[in-house]
């Protein structure tokens, strides 16, 4: 049993040996061929959008996702899409700097892009989605469809919502679009995005709404829980977090695939 158990872990090396470079835009399609289905048939897609985020970048929904995906395509063997930087910006479109895709041109767009990858092969479609509201809606709606019609697995993953439990681990209590957890998973990505010198407190910050709606939102950091994630700019935390957060990504991506595997026989 140990020696298979050996040339089995010895075979998964060789495979992901053979996998020089993981994002699509920086190889060429010979080197694609060469690696897609064959050796690869799992994709992850960072999805996003531009909108404030307190005192990290206007990106920080796409920072986010995109490093996730860098992070764990390796232990996930998956190959890494072009990040959709642009999206659905929803109560926070008024401020500086925001763009807006409007579902109608959105979701035509991103079933095209999924039935692309399809088309080229991949058989496991992962949307590491970095911006909720209405656009985790249109994904998980869309991805559903072309899984169906085009006979392959897709999985929609918002990663905030999903690590909400390593958060409350990590910080000892909740986040906030813009919060702890935002900020510190894009401080541990690149801390030059942190501009914590701006930071002026409680006054910056609003707890999501119960019983009003504001547009634009009041605040461009809003808390899930009032009187919990306030941003720390805590760098030790920061990292400890991205690390955690992206195991558990990348866990999910396994455990999901390996029983998919099982629905096939």
């Amino acid at each position: 049993m140990l020696k298979i158990l050996a040339v089995i872990f010895v075979a998964t090396l060789t495979v992901f040996a053979q996998v020089p470079e993981r994002e699509m835009d920086r190889i060429n399609w010979m080197e694609f061929k060469e690696v897609v289905p064959s050796k690869v048939d799992t994709v992850l897609l960072p999805t996003g959008t531009l909108e404030p985020h307190g005192v990290i970048n206007n990106g920080a929904d796409n920072t986010a996702p995109t490093a996730m995906a860098k992070a764990i395509a390796g232990k996930t063997n998956a190959m890494i899409a072009p990040t959709l930087n642009y999206g659905i910006t929803g109560s926070l479109e008024g401020y500086p700097g925001v763009f807006r895709i409007s579902e109608k041109a959105y979701r035509p767009f991103v079933r095209d892009i999924l039935e692309g990858l399809a088309k080229n092969g991949f058989k496991n479609i992962i949307i590491l989605n970095g911006h909720g509201g209405g656009q985790t809606a249109v994904l998980q709606s869309v991805a559903s469809e072309v899984a169906i019609e085009k006979g392959v697995r897709t999985l929609v993953v918002n990663w905030w919502s999903f690590a909400s439990d390593v958060t409350k681990e990590v910080f000892g209590e909740d986040g906030g679009h813009a919060g702890w957890n935002e900020t510190a998973y894009v401080q541990a990505t690149d801390p030059s995005l942190v501009k914590k010198e701006r930071y002026t407190g409680k006054d910056m910050t609003t707890a999501n709404p119960t019983g009003w709606t504001a547009t634009p939102f009041p605040s461009s950091i809003s808390l899930y829980k009032e009187g919990e994630g306030y941003p720390k700019f805590d760098q030790t935390k920061a990292d400890e977090y991205f690390r955690k957060v992206n195991e558990k990504i990348a866990n999910l991506i396994i455990e999901v695939r390996e029983k998919w595997e099982k629905i096939d026989g």
